[in-house]
């Protein structure tokens, strides 16, 4: 479609071979008519002339900012934060899968350590949670043997009472893990689920037995090859 530009240039072409028709002298016995045969030609050269223009108008110019070059950066914009985002989404994907414990539990892949596991730590949390007040340096030695960490602090305030009262009740706890669950192992690292039936009995005049049953979770970590309650859990604020 011509712009107005061209428009302009054709009426000016058009005046000036009218200006020459009129001008020149009459060389023929009859005037050619417009829209004949002796036109073609110049209406031919005019409308190459302005198919020149038009190809000279869609050329990039210095100062101009042709259409193709104004919408490809608005692509490539989109196409950048389209990037972007999915960049984004997969690094938080990747992070999340990496964090995802059940990325790291190998308790139910690593079948001979989760055993190895369940059974040191059910003997170590029956051994430390039982007090007899006629030989406590057995529980002294239980403590030292299979607690570390915080665990050691969290076992003495736990037990603090039974130790105060056992000597003149001659008490006698007595814990038995009934069940035991391996919740989270990651290397030398785990975390277990504890049931246990408890007795507490007074052996003094009148012997009198009672009975509880608990349920708590210990932090395990692993030692020279042996597994020791790092930290003691009894789901109470």
């Amino acid at each position: 479609m011509s712009t107005t530009r061209h428009l302009v240039n054709r009426q000016r072409r058009l005046a000036t071979v009218a200006a020459e028709r009129t001008a020149a002298p009459a060389t023929v016995d009859k005037p050619v008519e417009p829209g004949t045969v002796a036109d073609e030609p110049r209406e031919a050269a005019e409308q190459k002339e302005e198919e020149k223009e038009e190809m000279e108008e869609a050329e990039p110019r210095p100062g101009r900012s042709p259409r193709l070059r104004v919408r490809l950066p608005a692509v490539l914009c989109a196409a950048t934060v389209l990037l972007g985002a999915f960049a984004a989404w997969a690094f938080t994907s990747a992070a999340t899968l990496n964090d995802d414990p059940s990325r790291q539990n190998t308790a139910l892949t690593d079948i001979a350590r989760t055993s190895e596991v369940k059974g040191q730590i059910t003997e170590a949390a029956g051994a430390v949670f039982s007090y007899n007040y006629a030989s406590p340096a057995k529980a002294d030695a239980a403590v030292k043997k299979y607690l570390t960490g915080k665990a050691i602090q969290q076992h003495q305030d736990m037990l603090a009472e039974v130790r105060a009262q056992a000597p003149k009740q001659k008490l006698v706890l007595t814990t038995t893990v009934t069940e035991s669950g391996v919740e989270l192992l990651d290397g030398d690292r785990a975390r277990l689920i504890i049931f246990a039936d408890q007795s507490n009995t007074r052996t003094g005049k009148a012997e009198q037995t009672t009975y509880a049953a608990a349920m708590f979770a210990v932090d395990a970590v692993r030692r020279g090859g042996t597994w020791r309650i790092s930290a003691i859990d009894t789901f109470t604020r």
